[in-house]
């Protein structure tokens, strides 16, 4: 393939009750009465994009514009509800840190489990274990239960896993800014290493300036649609004069 990301006609569509929050019970009795309606919210509404291998792309719009939930679709966590996703190669989400692991195996368990989920084999983990533990900084509370680690602990130690071996698409959302200052000064170093080769980007940030650093292309989403497609620089300068209308 000559594109690494491929999307045709995606849409993403919820479904929001309009008596808004209710207990389970409550639910299941409007439920048996027939007394639940709804409304269908778009979270992306038609998006077409193509990424090519080894691009470097920022994506940039206000919260709730659907970012996030098209890294999802791409990193498939979530299934549109409308269109095909194409992916070449293998991916590396750096979404939410943490949220696959589970909170009372220890840390050393975690590694493991949340490798195989990314595709690597027993001996292919025992090899890299002590390294992703290292870049981590956590050795000293790898075989406590995550249950004992701080947010920053988790998140430490999602990222060296999910980034110990350089991915064909690295998916980042909002995650450079974790941690403390070393670490955080860390895991950049290691995301523009992977700059210089074959690895797609995709970075979701309200960091203008990062975006700016890291990416050539922007695309600006609003209410679930690509509002703008071009230069990183020509589409930052677009979303700030449009936010300060």
């Amino acid at each position: 393939m000559d594109f690494a990301i491929q999307l045709d006609d995606i849409k993403v569509t919820y479904r929001v009750p309009h008596k808004g929050k209710m207990t389970f019970q409550e639910y299941l009795v409007h439920l048996l009465k027939g007394q639940l309606s709804y409304s269908d919210f778009n979270a992306l509404n038609g998006v077409n994009l193509n990424i090519r291998h080894g691009e470097h792309v920022g994506f940039l719009g206000a919260n709730g514009a659907g970012k996030s939930t098209l890294l999802k679709v791409i990193a498939r966590v979530l299934h549109p509800s409308q269109g095909r996703v194409r992916i070449s190669g293998h991916i590396a989400p750096l979404l939410e840190l943490g949220v696959g692991f589970d909170p009372e195996l220890s840390g050393r368990e975690n590694v493991f489990l949340n490798s195989a989920v990314l595709g690597f084999s027993r001996s292919d983990i025992e090899r890299r274990f002590q390294r992703m533990v290292d870049f981590s900084g956590i050795e000293d509370f790898i075989d406590a239960p995550v249950r004992t680690y701080s947010s920053g602990m988790v998140t430490r130690l999602g990222f060296s896993i999910a980034t110990d071996v350089q991915p064909d698409i690295l998916i980042i959302d909002e995650i450079l800014g974790v941690g403390d200052a070393d670490f955080q000064k860390k895991s950049a170093e290691r995301i523009n290493s992977f700059r210089g080769g074959e690895t797609t980007i995709l970075m979701v940030s309200h960091q203008l300036n990062a975006l700016n650093s890291m990416c050539e292309r922007g695309i600006w989403i609003d209410h679930g649609r690509i509002m703008m497609d071009d230069k990183i620089n020509k589409v930052i300068n677009a979303y700030g004069n449009r936010m300060v209308e």
